[in-house]
């Protein structure tokens, strides 16, 4: 009997990852948090996710290959990307190895630049020291380095 429930539950978790898994990619951390709060046992959760990880289902570097790419686009800074990666649990070798192909093709400074520009050209009618202390502000929230912001805020 004990081991039909386990079968039927084991059944459930993997369709419940297979659903999350079809809206986006996941990483791992993810996908044992969201089975977790579904209140699956900690061993089914274990699991799916060894078969979702051997079937490859899910891989934490394509996961953060993929995440880094989409938030470069939006634009986010690197500082910030990097610790989206870490809050959903990638590996800092994995966040490292990743950033390191990124910064090779990817300047932070231009993407500043322009968007500094840009948020300073809509803030044109308030007193220039308030609307550069706004976009200041605006791009770290972004995830940018204080030091490139702080440059382009001068420019």
């Amino acid at each position: 009997m004990k081991s039909r429930r386990t079968e039927l539950e084991l059944e459930g978790a993997k369709s419940y990852a297979f659903l999350l898994l079809k809206f986006r990619q996941r990483s791992q951390k993810e996908l044992y948090l969201r089975l977790k709060r579904k209140k699956f046992p900690e061993d089914i959760i274990y699991k799916v996710i060894s078969f979702l990880v051997q079937k490859e289902f899910i891989d934490d570097k394509v996961f953060a290959r993929s995440w880094l790419r989409s938030r470069l686009k939006r634009p986010f800074g690197l500082r910030r990307i990097k610790e989206e990666l870490k809050f959903k649990g990638i590996d800092k070798e994995i966040i490292e190895d990743e950033l390191a192909l990124v910064k090779k093709d990817y300047r932070e400074e231009d993407v500043v630049g322009k968007i500094a520009r840009q948020r300073l050209e809509k803030l044109k009618n308030i007193d220039p020291a308030k609307a550069r202390q706004r976009v200041y502000a605006y791009l770290l929230r972004r995830g940018f380095s204080p030091e490139v912001v702080s440059e382009a805020i001068k420019q």
